[in-house]
């Protein structure tokens, strides 16, 4: 994942200044622009340089030529044009060297922030866009006294194990069971047909990728702190979610006539695997977050100019998604600060859990422009004649349904005295049933969480 290094370049068509804009707003370093730009004036002289010893070397060797056709020894420029040569492959060794540690210097720059992310370093600042709440409830979230936690229901029901989950996998492992395994199915499979109804095309990738690969789609720091390393001969990694996979999917590919190939909607399903490093602490209580997870996910490709159109369609489609589950929410624009280097704007979805009384993230949604397609060579359109740097396609991604996590929103929001109230759009993937009663009673020595 890169910037285009013509980007920092003002006499290659490039725009340096909103290079060091975007990373002031990021709160990132500014210097490293100015940096990145003499490494490629640097690079370029050594190219230069190796291009003018080639040239000598030429030279040379008609010479050589010359003095072979009049029959004259010729052995003192063979010797020349060897140590030569020898220059020249150093030389070129040497830029390519170069080169190399200038493009990665380059990778540590964020894509550009997009024009509405708020700006600021502290996510106490993200903006609220919008709302929404069903038409029978208040604008304030109303407060339900003597109601059970997420984690807590789901035990009631005897939907999942976490004590046993945490013996055989440690730290937040669990397990589904009975109708927590039915309703976390219907979450998935609502949510791929909510897709599929909306012209996206089903895809389900591999579970785990090839280290190259992966370099391509994800963070360098993502390495240590999110992926799981999978041993073996070859070294692959386990998906932190589909988008992964899904954006390297088209890898290589020219998207020639884009028009009538593109868009693309994708919804990606796939079990993810998160090491959670940075969240020690967070979140701990149930299945809210987790190192494996169901998700349905958003990925779309467009052209270059439809990609904000594309993003609003995202967010929209998630919005209709928990509209139709009754779940009250908040979209919320994520500060400049906050972003990840790909994204250039981010929405979240907060849905609102009532025992907790906060709004906690269901969704997130990104809009990555060419930031993903320029590193894995996704192109888009045919070159024109004054045209003088390449065209990528422009990347989205977006959760619809992380679906362990949606669980936990829908069963405390769902919960009555007696049990739980399916919601209707969930009940035909439910065998038609509307209603789970407790069946059994909360572990004794369950150490009880409050607000």
């Amino acid at each position: 994942m890169t910037l285009d290094i013509l980007h920092f370049i003002d006499n290659k068509g490039g725009n340096a200044e909103e290079i060091r804009e975007s990373q002031r707003r990021r709160g990132d370093s500014v210097e490293l622009v100015d940096e990145i730009i003499q490494m490629y004036a640097d690079w370029v002289k050594m190219d230069f340089d190796a291009s003018t010893i080639a040239k000598q070397g030429n030279v040379i060797q008609k010479e050589i030529g010359a003095k072979k056709k009049a029959k004259e020894n010729a052995d003192d420029l063979v010797a020349k044009k060897k140590e030569i040569d020898a220059q020249v492959d150093a030389a070129r060794k040497a830029a390519k060297e170069f080169e190399a540690k200038m493009r990665h210097k380059a990778g540590t720059v964020g894509n550009i922030v997009g024009p509405n992310a708020p700006t600021s370093q502290t996510e106490d600042d993200n903006a609220i866009v919008r709302t929404w709440h069903s038409a029978t409830e208040s604008d304030e979230p109303p407060l339900r006294e003597g109601i059970l936690p997420h984690h807590e229901v789901l035990l009631r029901l005897d939907a999942m194990d976490l004590e046993r989950g945490a013996k055989i996998a440690g730290h937040r492992g669990y397990f589904l069971t009975n109708d927590g395994i039915d309703l976390n199915q219907a979450l998935i499979s609502y949510a791929l047909d909510f897709l599929r109804k909306r012209n996206f095309k089903k895809i389900q990738p591999p579970f785990f990728m090839n280290k190259d690969q992966m370099a391509k789609t994800a963070q360098l720091d993502e390495f240590d702190e999110a992926l799981y390393k999978v041993i073996g001969e070859d070294e692959k990694y386990l998906i932190a979610t589909s988008e992964q996979p899904i954006s390297a999917f088209h890898s290589d590919e020219w998207f020639d006539s884009p028009k009538e190939q593109l868009p693309i909607r994708y919804a990606g399903y796939s079990t993810c695997f998160r090491k959670e490093a940075g969240a020690a602490g967070r979140d701990t209580w149930g299945i809210f977050r987790v190192h494996q997870f169901e998700k349905v996910e958003q990925f779309c490709i467009t052209e270059p100019t439809k990609s904000w159109e594309m993003f609003d369609e995202m967010v929209a489609n998630s919005e209709a998604f928990y509209q139709s589950l009754g779940i009250r929410y908040q979209v919320v624009g994520i500060v400049s600060g906050a972003l990840n280097l790909a994204a250039a704007q981010k929405y979240d979805i907060e849905a609102w859990f009532p025992f907790q009384k906060a709004y906690k993230e269901l969704v997130s949604c990104s809009n990555c422009t060419d930031y993903q397609s320029r590193r894995l060579e996704v192109r888009c359109g045919m070159k024109t004649k004054d045209q003088t740097r390449k065209v990528y396609a422009h990347m989205l991604n977006g959760t619809m349904c992380a679906t362990e996590r949606a669980l936990c929103c829908v069963v405390e929001n769902y919960q009555t005295p007696e049990g739980l109230n399916i919601p209707e759009v969930l009940r035909p993937y439910m065998q038609g049933r509307e209603f789970l009663p407790w069946v059994k009673e909360l572990p004794k020595g369950l150490q009880r969480k409050t607000a």
